[in-house]
């Protein structure tokens, strides 16, 4: 099946192949949250993107290759629903923003702007996007072989940035974080793919950030 970005409740992950870097999305829980397994295609090892619901599912999607790590994109509950279990069942570390860490039912391994977070031998940039939580990240990867994909979490979807409860201040900072660290430093063409729903491209969403701005959410 052709890689989409589409997925629903119950329905089969997707995969998308990449040169280094095999990701699959799947839709967990009753908030249709995303969570993505990328695997290194060099040397197996496995990182999961919010555990956020189905254990049971997320660890039979791992199978027996094993998890290294588990990186929460914000504290949020529906995002980490599965991570005791996940994190209990694979032995995998727990990594978040370190403003949003202490919020998770686990110990967890804290990172701050800048930071890579490996999966074998690609990987992930940390970009701390403050408004949606505090501690909120995206991560990025650079494939070498193509186009840059990014993981937003719950602070860019298509059609605008997360919810900051009508909070003038945290959209102000939201909305000037993504688009000075994502839209002002990536090409049209890098892949997103957000925390609910359907995937989308910067290229898409670009032309709509003034209107964002001037809606105020």
């Amino acid at each position: 099946m052709p890689y989409t970005g589409e997925v629903s409740p119950g329905s089969a992950p997707q995969v998308r192949e990449l040169a280094d870097l095999v990701i699959t999305k799947v839709s967990v829980g009753p908030m249709d949250n995303n969570a993505y397994l990328l695997r290194c295609a060099k040397t197996g090892d496995q990182a999961l993107i919010d555990a956020a619901n189905e254990p049971e599912r997320l660890v039979s999607l791992i199978g027996q290759s094993g998890l290294s790590t588990v990186v929460t994109t914000h504290q949020h509950a529906d995002h980490w629903q599965a991570l005791s279990e996940v994190v209990t069942a694979t032995k995998a570390r727990s990594v978040a923003h370190r403003l949003d860490a202490g919020e998770l039912p686990v110990r967890s391994e804290t990172v701050e702007e800048g930071a890579v977070i490996p999966v074998g031998e690609c990987g992930l940039e940390v970009i701390h996007l403050v408004g949606h939580t505090p501690g909120s990240i995206a991560l990025l990867y650079r494939d070498p072989a193509g186009t840059p994909h990014l993981f937003t979490g719950d602070s860019l979807f298509p059609g605008g940035v997360g919810n900051t409860q009508g909070d003038a201040q945290r959209f102000a900072a939201l909305i000037d974080d993504v688009e000075h660290k994502l839209f002002d430093r990536l090409p049209d063409e890098t892949w997103v793919y957000p925390g609910h729903g359907k995937d989308t491209t910067l290229g898409a969403e670009r032309p709509s950030v003034p209107e964002w701005r001037s809606r105020g959410w």
